[in-house]
């Protein structure tokens, strides 16, 4: 009993690394917990009194984890063809979720998340373990199956396709919100000039509707056909609830209590980069959303 309670300590203790690690792996929650749980069992089960660096031993087992998952994924044909958005994380402005915080410790939104879909798996593994939690690429090189310098050029191309694709959003979440109020105004008018203004010029509009919306998945890009897409969310105004979406401005849109979409902002130096939209009914119907009005 002792030994279990020793083990039950010291893995709660490193559990909210873990699951970072592996959200940002897998872009899923469930996923996460699975390789998790799945992390304790082996551990419970594992003599590990003599490994020095207990936390570096932790992280590898769920990298293999969340590398099997990834290659799975790939092998079934599971990662879907079409947009592909990942678990959004929603919390309040004014209440931020505990949980979600420990997952979010360094800047993890949905843009970044969305790019890190299209990597490799083991470019994945390679960057996030390396960038995001400074694991030694000596270290990742044998779970990857490569050598050490292998695997930084598997790191190297992944942050490079990261940098093109995911811009580091303002660190003010004021003025995130400032943006993404000009935004909806905006639309709520018809202001189609205002819309424009508020948006990059090479704005990337997401959405991922899933097998329910399948009319719902679209990439639009370029600010004058993002801002006419955007006009069609005149009608949703008056159920737009600010959000907190993975640590950065966002909104929950739920008309009548009834859950319509999560959407994430990327606002860099005022105006909106990317806007990332999870629509799919079956995905929101997971998402316990019930402080948005969702379900009153």
């Amino acid at each position: 009993m002792a030994e279990y309670g020793w083990q039950v300590e010291h893995f709660e203790e490193y559990r909210p690394r873990l699951r970072a690690v592996a959200y940002r792996m897998l872009g899923s929650v469930s996923e996460a917990d699975d390789a998790v749980q799945e992390a304790w069992l082996r551990f419970s089960r594992t003599d590990t009194r003599d490994v020095e660096n207990l936390g570096g031993w932790l992280t590898t087992v769920v990298a293999r984890l969340c590398l099997n998952t990834l290659q799975t994924r790939r092998s079934r044909r599971e990662v879907p063809i079409g947009v592909h958005m990942p678990d959004p994380l929603v919390s309040s402005e004014d209440a931020a979720d505990p949980e979600h915080e420990a997952l979010l410790a360094d800047a993890v939104g949905l843009a970044l998340l969305v790019v890190l879909d299209t990597l490799t798996a083991a470019e994945r593994i390679s960057f996030v373990l390396h960038d995001m939690f400074a694991v030694p690429f000596e270290q990742i090189a044998p779970m990857v199956g490569r050598s050490s310098t292998a695997t930084r050029q598997l790191a190297s191309r992944a942050r490079r396709r990261v940098s093109q694709g995911a811009p580091v959003p303002d660190t003010d979440v004021a003025r995130q919100r400032q943006a993404v109020d000009a935004f909806f105004a905006a639309a709520r008018h018809g202001d189609l000039a205002a819309l424009v203004a508020v948006l990059d010029p090479d704005v990337v509009l997401r959405s991922d509707g899933g097998p329910g919306r399948p009319e719902a998945s679209v990439v639009v890009r370029g600010a004058k056909v993002v801002a006419e897409r955007a006009m069609t969310f005149a009608q949703l105004s008056p159920f737009v609830r600010p959000a907190l979406v993975n640590g950065t401005a966002g909104v929950v849109v739920a008309p009548h209590g009834r859950l319509n979409v999560v959407m994430g902002f990327t606002v860099v130096d005022g105006v909106i980069v990317a806007i990332d939209a999870l629509s799919d009914p079956d995905r929101l119907g997971e998402l316990d959303l019930r402080g948005f009005g969702v379900g009153d």
